[in-house]
């Protein structure tokens, strides 16, 4: 791989980081794995305002994150590749082991 290769797939990594950076987009790809959903169960599940949850949508699909299909005048969300999940679980288990080195230092 040359260097505009890795520069732009680098590029393209921090994209996908800085959408996972928001705890409720994290939240909102949990809700959205196993089925899709409409964006108002998505509200009334996660506790968010309709136009949040549209909002963060939107920045999931700007980043391929998330897909959409229509149903009629509405809109379904789905995951666009269910891997995004092995991916937070990673993340989350490797904030696990930090949290218990950090607690086993401490005693």
């Amino acid at each position: 791989m040359d260097i505009p290769q890795i520069e732009e797939l680098s590029l393209l990594h921090a994209n996908i980081c800085q959408a996972l950076g928001d705890p409720k987009r994290i939240q909102i790809l949990y809700a959205l794995h196993g089925e899709p959903r409409y964006v108002s169960a998505l509200a009334e599940d996660l506790g968010m305002p309709q136009p949040t949850v549209s909002r963060h949508l939107q920045v999931l699909r700007q980043r391929s994150l998330v897909q959409t299909e229509r149903d009629g005048q509405t809109v379904v969300y789905s995951l666009a590749d269910t891997s995004i999940i092995d991916v937070l679980n990673v993340m989350r288990q490797i904030l696990r082991d930090a949290l218990d080195r950090q607690a086993n230092a401490l005693t």
